[in-house]
């Protein structure tokens, strides 16, 4: 039973491994050889070590239903199951997890994962008395292991060469690297139990110019979804999907980074104060962050989601998830199309008495289902993709619907714009809007998001970075946007929000960096 679980796990659910492997190793068959013939060795080991009555069974199957599961997600579109994925994967709301629950999901999960299980449980296994299994078991577990040993040394130097700098490789075999992420991840969630959050910024006030503005300053901050930046036409992509943002005249910065490739770490990353060669999770999760800090300078913050929440950012202000209305025709299945901002934003806008900062958390391109991120009068790139199963589409159709995601997002971003402009005599609006992560789309094979960001593809760490400011806003905060058009191809990345929403702001304060404004150098410091 080892035996036959072992070549399955190895075979049948490892394809992305493998050719992954092959890959990396190139020319040094030898090493390939020898790392292969140790993977297995080691799986036949363990499956051996577990063969313990009341053990054995609930092992192999635990093994072959996480194997089974994961090795879709990996042979289908190239995603690596690693602390993230899990992460998102738990946090994730029921809707957006339906659109990966698709009949060839399910299919693949029935002759990989259930069928396969449903023979451990149907076949009888004699065990041997404890005493006898353990030296049985020892005496195929030590020469395996000294085999490993052996096999390792002979070709260390190319084995070590391509763990070491293809840390990808590991993480897809299954099922340790799904087994090793969830283990990771409890242990961080159980560590988050224990954090007290520290105050930050508390020493924040308003600058001059917000303290002397007759009228109340608006910052609108479009949290994006999944955008890349390659796919904006006012980044020279090909295809007209910026039409309204062209017209209004945005500010839109060419060269912007973001700090993950998925939005469990981009979020929080962008609202921490960290860089990200300085970011963790518990630091970010251990201090209050830059909602916090607005709110110590007296602005009102509000946060509106049409996402999966805010990852703890919004625990301390006014929060509100804007997917589970009922009886808007802009909803169905639990999700909602970001129109659904506008109309409580136009009433928002008529109504603010005080400095103001609003966060909206978009759905924005959302995958794999991105024909449901668009209305029927923005399908505008034909045929598009209209089904999650990406496999089932074309290339050609995944981007059309993808770009069909994008132009809408360009129309909410400009009523947003427009919205500010409406009620301009009320207050002095501006809007800022950043992507928390890209998406690949098929490039190399790989699909959607989350990739290690040691060997993310541009296309998931490429990102939209856009400004609109309206005429009283730029009046007031001394800002010349002629000057910023100059910096737009300067290098911007998800280390400037923090800073450059303070700017926007005028709230002064120690954990202030004008450095990493990215509007500093155009606006007048006071």
């Amino acid at each position: 039973m080892s035996v036959l679980v072992s070549v399955y796990l190895l075979v049948a659910t490892n394809l992305t491994f493998w050719s992954r492997a092959s890959t990396y190793f190139g020319t040094a068959k030898l090493g390939l050889l020898s790392f292969g013939l140790g993977i297995s060795l080691l799986v036949f080991v363990v499956t051996t070590a577990v063969s313990v009555k009341y053990l054995f069974k609930p092992a192999l199957i635990f093994f072959i239903l996480v194997s089974g599961v994961s090795s879709y997600f990996a042979d289908t579109f190239g995603v690596i199951i690693d602390k993230e994925m899990v992460e998102s994967a738990v946090v994730t709301t029921t809707a957006e997890a339906g659109h990966l629950i698709t009949p060839r999901f399910l299919l693949h999960v029935l002759f990989f994962a259930v069928l396969p299980a449903l023979f451990v449980v149907w076949v009888k296994v004699r065990h041997r008395p404890f005493l006898s299994k353990v030296l049985y078991n020892l005496a195929v577990i030590v020469p395996s292991l000294v085999a490993v040993v052996a096999l390792a040394s002979l070709n260390f130097a190319s084995i070590a060469y391509v763990i070491r700098d293809h840390k990808d490789m590991m993480k897809l075999f299954n099922p340790s690297g799904p087994i090793s992420a969830a283990v990771r991840y409890a242990s961080s969630v159980y560590e988050d139990t224990n954090i007290v959050v520290a105050p930050f910024g508390i020493d924040a006030h308003a600058g001059d110019r917000l303290a002397k503005s007759k009228k109340p300053v608006v910052v609108v901050l479009v949290v994006g979804e999944t955008a890349r930046a390659m796919n904006f036409s006012l980044n020279g992509y090909a295809r007209e999907t910026n039409p309204e943002l062209k017209a209004l005249g945005v500010v839109n910065f060419t060269r912007t980074t973001s700090c993950g490739t998925a939005t469990s770490v981009s979020l929080p990353c962008m609202f921490s104060g960290y860089t990200r060669d300085e970011y963790t999770e518990w630091k970010a999760h251990s201090r209050q962050n830059l909602v916090d800090v607005l709110t110590h300078a007296g602005v009102q913050v509000s946060w509106w989601d049409n996402n999966t929440g805010s990852k703890g950012i919004a625990n301390l202000i006014n929060y509100a998830s804007l997917n589970n209305r009922k009886n808007s025709p802009l909803c169905k299945g639990g999700e909602c199309l970001d129109a659904i901002f506008l109309e409580g934003l136009d009433q928002k806008l008529a109504t603010i008495k005080t400095d103001t900062v609003i966060v909206l958390h978009q759905l924005g391109s959302h995958g794999p289902a991105y024909y449901l991120r668009y209305p029927e009068e923005y399908r505008t790139f034909k045929p598009d993709c209209r089904t999650p199963e990406l496999m089932n589409c074309k290339p050609e159709e995944i981007v059309n619907a993808y770009d069909n995601s994008i132009l809408y997002t360009d129309h909410i971003l400009a009523s947003v714009a427009k919205l500010l402009q409406k009620h301009e005599t009320n207050a002095a609006g501006a809007m800022i809007y950043m992507s928390d992560h890209g998406e690949s789309l098929g490039e190399n094979g790989v699909y959607l998001h989350g990739a290690p960001y040691a060997i993310a593809p541009k296309e998931q760490t490429h990102v939209p970075f856009i400004a609109w400011f309206s005429k009283s806003y730029q009046s007031i905060m001394g800002l010349d946007t002629a000057c910023l058009l100059q910096y737009s191809d300067a290098a911007t990345s998800h280390d400037n929000l923090f800073h450059t929403v303070l700017g926007m702001m005028n709230i002064q304060t120690g954990v202030y960096n004008r450095g990493l404004d990215a509007f500093a150098a155009c606006s007048v410091a006071g």
